[in-house]
């Protein structure tokens, strides 16, 4: 069994800021089955953004990022969130479908790509499901919460910034519509996650480095924000979604000439935020 989380410390004076990035896994394990082709499938995935972030260890960040694919299980889901319908037999365990299960089919295992089709020829066992959630999920979330435990132990407040990419339009199954997105969108899911400073922060940086920047739309942020983000305890959390377009040929998954300026300049991003995060009083 692969590893399911790699956590890659600070290489200078920590601060209590932590990137994860949860759908950046590329290892697929070979119990996954799937009846889709796999670069299809491979569309999914967050590809390159754990490399993209990786050089904010040396701004005293800590880096989390997930080695299974998103498709396979997908830690930004509550391990409550299935489709019972693609099981074949009775689940034991808690059962709390939301929307985008139901109607998308990307759920914690996902069932289909809308516009790709569906994931598996077949129904999954109830323990191939409880694996997943056990070797994957279970260590993704057991690594980020205790991770974000730490510090805020320590210096009494933590930043998390959950990181992800999207493609560079939207299509008829997404929140969107068939539009172009911008290269940065920052969900606070409403401004309840973190202290303003914090998206003020990101959102401020990134546009003075000449990027487009939308707040909340068409993503607010999902379960692992929710789940960490609480500001009146000094928790705060937020994600960002970057446009795939600025670092890579999105049908081939290939790296384009402008990774290394966008990697550069979200090395600037970590620089901004680890200040915020070394000075409790501005939050």
């Amino acid at each position: 069994m692969i590893p399911a989380v790699r956590t890659v410390a600070p290489v200078t004076d920590p601060v209590p800021l932590v990137f994860d990035s949860p759908h950046s896994g590329s290892i697929y394990p070979a119990d996954f089955n799937h009846a889709i082709d796999r670069m299809t499938l491979r569309r999914s995935e967050d590809a390159h953004v754990e490399e993209l972030f990786a050089p904010a260890v040396a701004e005293g960040a800590t880096l989390i990022h997930a080695l299974f694919p998103r498709c396979y299980v997908d830690p930004n889901r509550n391990s409550d969130d299935i489709d019972i319908s693609m099981i074949d037999g009775t689940w034991d365990g808690p059962v709390n479908p939301t929307f985008k299960t139901l109607q998308r089919g990307v759920g914690l295992i996902w069932k289909d790509m809308k516009a790709f089709g569906p994931v598996y020829d077949r129904k999954l066992t109830a323990g191939e499901i409880r694996k997943r959630i056990d070797t994957c999920w279970a260590p993704y979330h057991g690594t980020l919460k205790s991770t974000l435990d730490r510090f805020h132990e320590t210096h009494g407040h933590v930043l998390h910034v959950n990181c992800h990419s999207m493609a560079s339009m939207g299509d008829r199954t997404t929140e969107d519509g068939e539009v172009p997105r911008p290269d940065f969108v920052i969900g606070d899911r409403d401004g309840s996650t973190c202290a303003p400073a914090l998206t003020d922060c990101v959102v401020e940086t990134l546009r003075e480095l000449g990027y487009s920047v939308a707040i909340n739309d068409p993503y607010k942020g999902f379960e692992l924000v929710r789940r960490h983000g609480r500001p009146s305890e000094g928790r705060h959390s937020i994600q960002i979604e970057i446009n795939r377009k600025l670092y890579m040929e999105e049908a081939t998954l290939s790296k384009v000439d402008g990774f290394l300026q966008l990697e550069q300049n979200l090395t600037v991003l970590a620089r901004a935020l680890a200040k915020l995060a070394a000075d409790p009083a501005a939050l």
